[in-house]
């Protein structure tokens, strides 16, 4: 039998692996992902009784040929030209999900923008400061990391832009 990394041994995630390793305060809330729920994102803030406007989504797009992640509230949706514009491109589209999960390790539903397996570029909706705190993917459905925004963006170095539509 193969032996044990301490990650799989603590049964971290590579998100909440990063988030010890880096001592930042965060909080892990699990939840039974129903896999019928149309939305990730509501399904969580939902489950965690957690306003939707503090459960941020991960998305990846793709900037100007380089992918790029968009950390925006579940209430919302991502303002494609606002992303594109906030790091300096000029066209932004969707990424293909395949594609997002290869680059990130995860799989949709539960990409966190944390401890991902390539680090990418990436933009935090600037509503995130309205909070102390917020939730984002802890790595899989079903699972939430609440943590500030503030080291939120330190952590994935995030630019701060305006990125979500209500």
């Amino acid at each position: 039998m193969a032996k044990k990394t301490k990650k799989q041994q603590s049964g971290g995630t590579p998100a909440t692996v990063a988030l010890t390793a880096a001592g930042v305060r965060h909080a892990v809330h699990s939840y039974e992902h129903d896999p019928a729920h149309p939305s990730y994102g509501e399904e969580a803030a939902e489950a965690m009784g957690v306003p939707p406007e503090r459960v941020f989504k991960t998305l990846v797009a793709d900037v100007d040929g380089a992918l790029t992640v968009a950390v925006v509230p579940v209430a919302g949706s991502l303002d494609l030209k606002a992303l594109a514009s906030a790091v300096g491109g000029k066209r932004a589209a969707m990424a293909d999900p395949a594609l997002a999960e290869r680059t990130t390790g995860y799989v949709r539903g539960g990409i966190s923008p944390l401890g991902q397996r390539k680090k990418l570029p990436t933009v935090l909706d600037a509503s995130a400061t309205a909070h102390a705190t917020i939730c984002v993917s802890a790595g899989r459905r079903g699972l939430e990391v609440e943590l500030s925004p503030a080291d939120l963006a330190r952590l994935t170095s995030a630019v701060l832009a305006p990125i979500g539509r209500p």
